[in-house]
């Protein structure tokens, strides 16, 4: 599928792996609307060809306006790419008690939740699109963890959503087969982005020593690429793919 004179939707845009992808939607011809949260858009690059909205990706009405803004931009949306997300950890049992339910349905509404509503009313918008010469509409990539198998101490939540994600994957493509609407899934594994800003050089060096090859964390930039790979391989559908450099995360 070409990106060239189509639109994209972005979540998460403003910074980390949704900002690097945007930049390279961008970069190969799509006009790219990034949505985040208002006080992130304020905060956000400017970078040609990307647009800014706001909106919180659980808020059907907020996704929709998005959506439209970007159904709307004259040219087909073809691509969106699921990345907001929050990683809060807690223990289910811990020194200060049972873990918050009220954090857990937090961070699977966020995480799964919001990724469906943004999958499901694009989809629509994209549906409704005219099919290119192969009968393709569009491409919709999500954002699991490697967390969604191998989740740590305190990771419940987390690791909860982003299972949820992955199992959403192969029946999204199915329902969405008839419009000509891939699904895909990225199950990033450590990435370089603003989350591990405010851990030590140290820390962050012992986390690439786990990594079998190449021994380093990840770069946004690279699951960018990802992204771009998946949307120019047709016959890439209802897949989870993992990109962690061999890593297997242990307890804790």
């Amino acid at each position: 599928m070409q990106l060239d004179n189509t639109a994209a939707l972005v979540t998460g845009g403003a910074s980390g792996l949704g900002a690097a992808t945007a930049k390279a939607l961008a970069g190969h011809g799509a006009r790219v609307f990034a949505v985040d949260l208002e006080d992130a858009v304020g905060k956000a690059p400017e970078v040609t060809g990307v647009s800014y909205l706001a909106a919180d990706v659980t808020d059907p009405g907020q996704v929709r306006a998005a959506v439209g803004a970007a159904a709307g931009a004259g040219v087909p949306l073809r691509t969106v790419v699921n990345c907001a997300g929050i990683g809060p950890s807690m223990r289910i049992l811990g020194k200060k008690g049972v873990h918050d339910l009220a954090l857990y349905a937090k961070v699977v509404q966020v995480n799964l939740i919001g990724t469906f509503n943004v999958l499901a009313l694009a989809a629509e918008a994209v549906a409704e699109t005219d099919a290119d010469e192969h009968g393709q509409r569009g491409v919709v990539v999500n954002t699991a963890s490697i967390a969604a198998y191998d989740g740590q101490i305190g990771q419940a939540a987390y690791s909860s959503s982003k299972g949820g994600v992955v199992g959403l994957t192969l029946p999204a493509a199915r329902d969405l087969a008839q419009y000509g609407i891939r699904v895909c899934t990225i199950a990033p594994g450590i990435v370089e982005t603003p989350m591990l800003a405010t851990v030590s050089e140290d820390f962050r060096a012992s986390l690439a020593a786990g990594v079998p090859f190449p021994q380093r964390l990840a770069r946004p930039e690279e699951y960018a690429q990802l992204v771009l790979t998946i949307v120019g391989h047709d016959y890439l559908n209802g897949e989870t793919i993992r990109m962690d450099g061999a890593l297997r995360m242990a307890p804790r």
